[in-house]
């Protein structure tokens, strides 16, 4: 039978015309969507209603858990205790506003709840003083939504549709709640790729976590492609979602489709995890690109210093302008064990997450700590300006702890960057969109896992790196001279009265007059590093010196000078010059030493690793694993071109001076 979803889409999308002037077109969802959830379970509320009020009636007056008895005689997971429905309400016109709200205050609890979080009662306020009510409730009441006319999945296809439609009426918010369906399909594909039993195996039962579930269109295409792939599978969703009108949006389309509304849950992933000690064969998110964290800091970080890795942030923490990456390590504690069925997770990321943060950062922790798990199997690169509220570059993560046998140890990389077409009208930021084509495309590419001009295999290994500290000799030269002794008499710590100890202070003006003229006895330029170090210990004025004061005469004395001689401590060991240190990272695959003798050494003399000083980093550098250098044009070309702009901006200038 032909699905009658378009054209019910289109009679509600009507109704949303009539608020044009009291309303903005970005505001019609705050009516429409809870009025089209409020119409559905009227209509499937309307075979049950009497059976309802009549158990309601015979239940004991002193009952107090009365829901299991009256959700029993509703034959669904809601239930409403009032005498009316939505066509009868239009019977009382001057009482409309009131009978609304008191119908609506007779739902369950979960029915309540989600009218409650589109903030509907205001929504319902507003429509009366507009003048609007009336006209709303009609229409909606002419909407047959009943399931022997519409179906559950076809219920979930009207309201996905509606969600699309209002949130490209908001494109400034929309990327916030509503990700592009040719990418969750892409990111889908990817997920079940590897999983035959899932896509074949007759009564399969699998699950499904989304911690940033917004309007829950992740889970919603995972299911509808999971029933195209196999009909006979059964995922069951799970979400959780901070902001209450997109869980309200969330809650609403699970209501609708006969599915259990207690699966998703209001709250902050980070600090209120509603799936605590749960594990799921499946997670998929695409939490808000750079999304501070700073509000929830002190919560993330006690987990993270009094759990570490017994809880879900050990590894590291992320800078707090940026918490992507706290997503994809709470969904890595809602894996299976690895012993047992394991878990595959997919997550969009900006370009951020794969290489922010150097050695020893919070982030490159994280990464070091997924890869040297095994844990990353793929990153794929999608087309830029994608996205409803952004045009950057954006990323799949695929990580999984059951990695089939070909992909232990190493990571796959996808180049899709081309991967689209344009779109023939913008829709914010959103002007590219992937084909069903490209995305099966793709999709082979990944499964195929051959190297080729979109696709390189690597090992783990290449994205790891040593940060290393180059140091350099700190060289001076010695000048002496009256010059020497003028700045020691400008430097503060040999003018400090605690220049010289305690039991020389009767002698302090002798012992300050014996350092300068020394000084001013040294030659200006000429003189040996260790033969003037040798002569000021020499003085008998040197012991009585503090340490502080001894070092302002040094600082007189020798003149910093790359082409000097290295300074040396008390010690003997060479002072480095901390102006000059440098840091490098060197590949895990490459050898440390070989790297100093061939691209350090030959260039800087006298330069050392300071062993103490390495860091171990890891990095994702997509763009420059598929870098491809590209000859410069020729000189005589580029003249050629600059010729011709020349002549045409001279006839420009002489036609506006004719004009």
């Amino acid at each position: 039978m032909t699905s009658r979803h378009p054209e019910k889409v289109q009679f509600i999308w009507e109704i949303a015309e009539l608020l044009r002037g009291d309303y903005k077109r970005y505001e019609y969802g705050k009516v429409v969507l809870p009025f089209a959830v409020l119409r559905r379970l009227d209509c499937v509320l309307e075979a049950t209603k009497k059976d309802v009020l009549n158990a309601n009636e015979e239940l004991p007056a002193r009952l107090q858990n009365r829901e299991p008895a009256l959700l029993a005689a509703a034959g669904q997971s809601f239930y409403n205790l009032s005498p009316l429905d939505m066509p009868k309400l239009l019977h009382a016109p001057e009482e409309l506003k009131e009978n609304l709200q008191a119908y609506i205050r007779a739902f369950s609890a979960d029915a309540r709840d989600v009218l409650d979080k589109f903030d509907f009662p205001a929504q319902i306020e507003r429509l009366a003083k507009a003048g609007l009510l009336f006209k709303v409730v009609s229409k909606f009441s002419q909407l047959d939504l009943h399931r022997e006319t519409v179906s559950n999945i076809e219920m979930g296809l009207i309201f996905e549709e509606l969600i699309r439609k209002f949130s490209e009426q908001s494109n400034e918010t929309a990327g916030e709640h509503f990700t592009p369906r040719e990418v969750i399909r892409l990111m889908v594909n990817l997920l079940f790729i590897e999983d035959s039993d899932l896509l074949t195996t007759p009564g399969t039962i699998a699950t499904m976590l989304d911690p940033a579930a917004g309007t829950g269109g992740m889970l919603s295409v995972a299911q509808n492609y999971l029933r195209e792939l196999n009909d006979r599978a059964t995922l069951k969703t799970f979400g959780q979602e901070l902001n209450e009108e997109s869980y309200a949006i969330c809650k609403a389309d699970l209501m609708i489709k006969g599915q259990d509304p207690s699966s998703v849950k209001l709250g902050n992933s980070f600090t209120e995890d509603r799936f605590k000690g749960q594990q799921f064969d499946y997670l998929i998110a695409n939490p808000p690109f750079g999304v501070d964290w700073g509000k929830v800091e002190d919560e993330v970080r006690r987990e993270h210093e009094v759990e570490g890795h017994a809880g879900r942030f050990g590894p590291g923490l992320p800078r707090k302008t940026d918490g992507q990456l706290l997503f994809l390590l709470h969904m890595i504690s809602k894996m299976r064990s690895a012993d047992g069925r394991g878990s595959r997770a997919a997550i969009v990321f900006n370009g951020s997450p794969l290489f922010s943060g150097g050695a020893g950062s919070g982030e490159s922790e994280i990464r070091r700590w997924i890869i040297e798990n095994d844990w990353l199997e793929a990153v794929v690169a999608l087309p830029d300006q994608l996205f409803y509220n952004t045009g950057i570059s954006t990323y799949i993560w695929i990580v999984t702890n059951r990695k089939s046998d070909e992909r232990r140890g190493k990571v796959q990389l996808v180049d899709g960057r081309d991967f689209f077409v344009k779109m023939d009208t913008s829709l914010g930021d959103k002007r590219n969109r992937i084909s069903d084509e490209q995305s099966d495309q793709l999709t082979r590419l990944y499964g195929d896992f051959v190297d080729g001009d979109h696709v390189k295999v690597l090992p783990n290994e290449a994205f790891g790196y040593r940060r290393i500290t180059i140091e350099q000799p700190k060289r001076v030269s010695v000048v002496g001279g009256e010059e020497a002794a003028g700045r020691l008499l400008s430097h503060s710590d040999w003018n400090d009265e605690r220049a010289v100890r305690k039991s020389s202070l009767d002698d302090a003006d002798q012992i300050r007059a014996e350092v300068l003229a020394t000084l001013r006895a040294m030659p200006a330029d000429g003189m040996k590093l260790q033969d003037a170090v040798e002569q000021l210990e020499a003085m008998s004025a040197w012991k009585p010196l503090l340490k502080k004061a001894r070092e302002a005469v040094l600082d007189s004395l020798f003149i910093e000078d790359a082409g000097g001689e290295p300074l040396v401590d008390a010690k003997g060991v060479v002072v480095p010059d901390t102006d000059r240190r440098v840091g490098e990272n060197v590949p895990l695959l490459d050898d440390v030493e070989e790297h100093f003798r061939t691209e350090v050494a030959p260039h800087v003399d006298g330069a050392w690793i300071d062993e103490e000083r390495e860091k171990l980093g890891y990095e994702i550098a997509f763009r420059k694993i598929f870098f491809e250098a590209t000859e410069p044009r020729p000189i005589g070309a580029i003249e050629s071109d600059i010729k011709a702009l020349e002549s045409e901006m001279v006839a420009l200038i002489q036609k506006s001076e004719v004009a």
